[in-house]
């Protein structure tokens, strides 16, 4: 049984403490916040026995195997290196860290103490984007890719009245690229590999960072067009085309309708069964890689992700 410490109290440790509970071999035993009362509050939420303040307190405590850090990203790296230390394996939410070079440290760091380190993203894992990969054989040559995760966010209301919200901090590691930007890079980078060159804009709102944008990824022999944005909804679907067909994917952070579409042919959809909660997957792979699990792929293409994430990041905003 390995026994999760989770770091933060926000609404995806509820969610992720929802998908511990659906994966054989885990369990939350604690939940740590420098406020003590929030971790007792959030722990008798989801369960867990025990509390923790401050990371320290969780990583000596003895019913501690892991830890899942959903802190603001700008603390993960030395989160992480904090864990790392302790010989505790890490579970990091996405982004994993602000960097690729933070992340070559970290991953480094890791493996000269052979403890395991894995990023949360949830789209790497969910049964959805093994159904479009396996999908891709009915396209023929790719020639275009459009990935999109566009969902407004109610943090936006604050941003408009003034205040500051930790997802939209520049100084917090927030905003829009690395929230929801990172799904289809991740998911790109998954089904494609590295493309050979990324361009972009990203639209700046009055936090100070990103609130949409769109980028361009060359490959040989075809584009791939991203987007995303924290300040709009959308209804439009991911694509991938083909010279013998396409693809329309109904939402790229968890696949679960697909239509494939032959050239001059009729379409056809692709249901995914899946669990209800999409960070099941990630928790699992988790568990597998604690057990022994290679995770060096794993580790590159977030590596990758974060390299397209600092490319963009490198032009100023819109």
């Amino acid at each position: 049984m390995i026994r999760f410490g989770i770091v933060g109290t926000s609404s995806i440790s509820e969610r992720f403490a929802g998908a511990v509970r659906q994966v054989a071999g885990a369990g939350v035993s604690r939940v740590s916040s420098r406020d003590a009362e929030r971790a007792r509050s959030f722990a008798d939420r989801i369960g867990a026995p025990g509390v923790a303040v401050g990371l320290d307190d969780l990583l000596a405590a003895p019913d501690v195997d892991a830890v899942y850090l959903a802190s603001p990203n700008s603390a993960h790296a030395a989160q992480i290196a904090s864990a790392v230390d302790a010989g505790i394996p890490v579970l990091v939410e996405k982004p994993a860290v602000l960097t690729a070079a933070e992340w070559d440290a970290a991953v480094a760091r890791a493996r000269d103490r052979g403890v395991v380190l894995l990023e949360a993203m949830r789209t790497a894992y969910d049964p959805g984007l093994a159904a479009v990969r396996a999908a891709l054989g009915d396209l023929g040559p790719v020639r275009r890719v459009s990935l999109r995760y566009e969902k407004r966010s109610a943090r936006y209301d604050e941003v408009l009245a003034g205040r500051q919200t930790n997802i939209l901090d520049p100084e917090m590691g927030g905003g829009a690229l690395r929230d929801l930007g990172v799904y289809p890079l991740h998911a790109l980078v998954r089904l494609f590999g590295e493309p050979r060159a990324v361009h972009g804009v990203r639209v700046g709102i009055a936090s100070g960072t990103d609130g949409l944008g769109s980028a361009l990824a060359a490959y040989d022999g075809f584009v791939a067009d991203i987007t995303w944005s924290k300040i709009t909804d959308t209804s439009l679907p991911s694509e991938i085309q083909g010279e013998e067909g396409s693809l329309l994917i109904d939402a790229i952070d968890a696949p679960r309708r697909l239509v494939v579409t032959p050239r001059g042919g009729v379409p056809h959809v692709i249901t995914v069964p899946a669990d209800d909660n999409p960070m099941v997957g990630e928790v699992r792979r988790f568990v597998d890689a604690v057990a022994g699990a290679d995770i060096d792929e794993d580790q590159r293409a977030t590596a990758t992700t974060l390299g397209l994430v600092d490319a963009l990041l490198d032009r100023p905003l819109a």
